[in-house]
């Protein structure tokens, strides 16, 4: 039990001990597996074919889905040389006619002429005894009337005119930006934007943009084209392209991936400067009729992120560039998702049978144990965070019924009151902004409690550290690298000591685990936070009493002291 690992990366998973020793490190395996001789434990999930799945089944099943599927950016199927290989002639009604066109022209009656006239630099053919006929912006389909109506006027009676247009003047369009083979390439005045794009070879799928292409003329943008709206509704913007045109892909803008139960599954790209919603993805992606529930990961204020929510109430959830969207099928009650944060390697993710344990979970979740603080693990639960903004909004109500319908006896009492006031209203309007985490502590005598886990769970796995954080009222709010045998007001002094607000009475100290201790001073460990908490400047004890328990509340369940 007692042999030395020499692996660098191993998962969260051991025998039946309390302290295996590996190298410098203590791996507490018993306090993160329960086990009989080393056999993994498994929870029954009935499957739809009625037969039983066990929990090792179905994380390995979702890891090897989520291996194989590598979503593409949307649109990138859409130049495989399809459109570079179509043959063009031009000759379609609603081309204008062009410089360097050719043009057959028959007249037969009262006169004859039959030749192949090419258009000159302006605009015109020269038809005999007729003299120059204007037909450059000419379309096509108003081609012949045009051409006859000068002959006519020559030969008034008993002349006929047939005009056919041959063949369009070729063009060079330059085509440069994120595409996989910038260069110029040779089509015809109605060739597509994407004759051109798919003649590069595509837009680069990894860098190039599919909502930010534009045709340059003369260094002039002509139009834009959203590749989007020809994938969704057939939109593609009629160009005529001349000689020396180019054709400019941007760089690939902010995205956002989808997965799960939707018809779309593809990393979508946002509009610059446009707030995306639930509702946009839900019309991109296309959900099926099978998802009923949405659950989004990313990152807010450079944090990890993960919410899970019914599908109705996705449409007006906030989207940030980097989230990766699942659409479930989350009719069974049978399994909860649960997510993972922190130092961990693998999927963030996981889909498990309802009533298992984290000891179960965590023998399938990597670490390097040389950079997680695995013996530290905590969760972060919805219900929980509830109950603590509950406790914490009811106490600043309290607050505000004491203290607004307080009778002043005094003018003396009157005028503190007044000054009292704007200081407990942005007290009471700072503290309602705060967060709770919801942190449930498993850690306990140097192992982890083998919980239950609940649906929306986020397990944290804290990265080991070599620091202590001093937060609140110091005159230097900083991280000091930890030394052995100093306290916590000793952390305290090296960052400048009190500030003139602080209440020296009464410390915090935080764990990575979530523990919070209360009290003078504290022997401290790598990766604790110390918090100092503020004087509460009010005359009135019971006042004061009360918005001491809410800092000390919200120091808890964010992590947080708020100023006064």
């Amino acid at each position: 039990m007692g042999t030395p690992v020499n692996k660098s990366k191993m998962n969260i998973k051991g025998k039946c001990v309390s302290g295996i020793r590996t190298g410098r490190l203590w791996m507490l395996a018993a306090a993160l597996t329960v086990c009989a001789i080393g056999q993994p434990l498994s929870v029954a999930a009935q499957t739809e074919a009625g037969q039983e799945q066990s929990i090792e089944q179905v994380i390995a099943e979702n890891a090897r889905a989520a291996r194989a599927q590598v979503l593409p950016p949307f649109g990138s199927n859409l130049f495989s040389g399809a459109f570079g290989q179509t043959a063009e002639d031009g000759i379609n009604p609603g081309y204008e006619v062009a410089p360097g066109d050719k043009v057959a022209v028959r007249v037969w009656g009262a006169t004859s002429f039959d030749d192949l006239l090419t258009v000159d630099h302006q605009g015109n053919i020269f038809i005999p005894s007729v003299g120059p006929v204007a037909v450059g912006g000419v379309r096509n389909s108003d081609l012949n009337a045009r051409v006859t109506e000068s002959v006519r006027t020559v030969f008034t009676d008993s002349v006929n005119v047939y005009t056919s247009l041959v063949t369009a003047q070729p063009v060079a369009v330059f085509v440069t930006g994120f595409v996989n083979k910038p260069g110029r390439y040779a089509g015809i005045p109605s060739s597509s934007v994407l004759y051109f794009l798919d003649s590069a070879g595509g837009v680069d799928s990894e860098r190039g943009s599919y909502r930010s292409i534009q045709v340059l003329r003369n260094n002039r943008v002509i139009a834009d084209t959203d590749l989007y709206a020809f994938l969704m509704e057939g939109q593609l913007p009629a160009i005529q392209f001349q000689d020396g045109d180019t054709v400019f892909v941007g760089s690939k803008s902010d995205t956002i991936s989808v997965d799960g139960e939707v018809r779309n599954r593809n990393r979508f790209e946002m509009q610059a400067g446009k707030a995306y919603t639930g509702a946009d993805i839900v019309r991109l992606a296309t959900p099926s009729t099978f998802a009923t529930h949405v659950s989004v990961i990313g990152f807010r204020n450079s944090e990890r992120f993960a919410r899970y929510m019914p599908l109705k109430d996705f449409d007006a959830f906030a989207l940030r560039n980097g989230d990766r969207v699942t659409f479930k099928s989350d009719t069974s009650e049978d399994m909860i998702v649960v997510e993972i944060e922190g130092e961990f390697e693998g999927q963030s993710q996981y889909v498990i049978p309802k009533n298992t344990r984290i000891h179960e979970l965590l023998n399938y979740i990597p670490v390097d144990p040389q950079e997680a603080e695995f013996e530290a693990i905590s969760i972060k639960r919805m219900s929980i965070a509830k109950r603590q903004k509950e406790a914490l909004e009811e106490s600043l109500n309290r607050i505000e019924s004491a203290y607004y319908t307080a009778n002043s006896n005094t003018n003396e009492e009157a005028a503190i009151r007044a000054q009292e006031s704007k200081m407990i209203s942005e007290f009471i309007k700072r503290a309602r902004e705060v967060e709770p985490e919801g942190r449930l502590v498993l850690a306990k005598d140097e192992s982890i409690r083998d919980v239950r886990l609940e649906m929306g769970d986020v397990i944290t796995i804290p990265q080991r550290r070599e620091s202590v954080m001093v937060n609140g009222e110091v005159v230097v709010s900083q991280a000091i690298l930890w030394d052995e045998g100093l306290s916590a007001r000793d952390y305290i002094a090296r960052s400048g000591g009190y500030s003139d607000q602080a209440n020296k009475k009464e410390l915090l100290l935080i764990k990575q685990s979530g523990e919070v201790f209360r009290g003078e001073d504290f022997a401290v460990q790598p990766g604790d936070e110390i918090i100092v908490l503020p004087k509460v400047p009010v005359k009135s004890l019971q006042l004061a009493s009360t918005i001491a328990d809410i800092l000390y509340k919200v120091a808890i369940a964010a992590s947080v002291a708020i100023n006064l």
